[in-house]
């Protein structure tokens, strides 16, 4: 018996990077997966967006793990395409137990230099995005008696970084918004709790190529960011191992929190 057996878990950005490795962990220790991804350009992204050939690439290896899996390309600024796809996922599948809030994207830009369109791409994936993964998810916990979500934030949802203005205001409102669902959500049995990863080794995680043309045109800005571990950056699978453990009946009184795997990057 796995730690999630006879579940269901919904993923956004689930094509590749964590989403792939959330889907992957929950899979392996039995749960089904509705799997969505955008799979698709965004303006302004500094680095490769996933495609549908690494959505496929996750049904093939949750298959290979004998699990089920429904996947559909899905915009999550797109609540109808969204519902729709979470629909067809219960309707096959039999239930939803599992939500985990995790497509986002990164556009590293100095406050100057942030346009109306990478405020609005961030806010609308990172923030609304993630209120419409649970909006649409909701009833079918509430059907099953209950259930856990965990909202993917970042180490930049509890502290400042530099050049990350969109950034920082959606992922500080998703940890806002984890504890106001835990607060109403309780009564029907559904934990909610946010994740907030460091440096994670995906290709997001590997943009820090861009940071350099904005540290030399903003002298004296104080960069932070860094871990206190000797090692730093972490791989999907470390975030997953808590995604699992917080879909787990191993944290059933856990609710509201804020769960940080980033090396230390928010001790100081």
């Amino acid at each position: 018996m796995g730690r999630v057996s006879g579940k269901v878990a919904f993923v956004t950005g689930a094509a590749r990077g964590q989403g792939r490795a959330h889907a992957l962990r929950l899979a392996e220790e039995g749960a089904d997966i509705i799997a969505v991804d955008l799979c698709a350009p965004v303006p302004d992204l500094q680095y490769p967006p996933a495609t549908p050939d690494d959505l496929a690439e996750t049904v093939r290896q949750i298959e290979a793990l004998d699990r089920r899996i429904v996947a559909r390309q899905a915009d999550v600024r797109d609540h109808a395409a969204l519902k729709a796809a979470v629909d067809e996922g219960v309707a096959e599948l039999g239930g939803l137990d599992i939500v985990v809030g995790n497509a986002g994207i990164c556009i590293i830009a100095d406050a100057e230099s942030t346009t109306p369109e990478i405020w609005k791409n961030t806010i609308d994936t990172n923030l609304t995005g993630v209120w419409h993964t649970v909006q649409v998810a909701v009833p079918h916990l509430k059907a099953r008696g209950g259930g856990s979500i965990i909202l993917t934030s970042s180490a930049a949802g509890l502290v400042a970084l530099p050049f990350l203005t969109a950034y920082i205001a959606a992922k500080h409102g998703v940890t806002g918004l984890g504890k106001a669902y835990a607060l109403e959500l309780g009564r029907f049995g559904i934990r909610v709790n946010t994740l907030h990863p460091g440096g994670v080794n995906t290709a997001m995680g590997g943009m820090g190529a861009a940071f350099p043309e904005y540290i030399e045109k903003n002298p004296g800005i104080v960069m932070g960011g860094y871990g206190v571990l000797p090692e730093t950056t972490t791989e999907p699978v470390d975030q997953a191992n808590a995604v699992l453990w917080l879909a787990s009946d191993e944290a059933k009184f856990v609710t509201g929190t804020q769960v940080s795997v980033d090396a230390g990057m928010v001790v100081c």
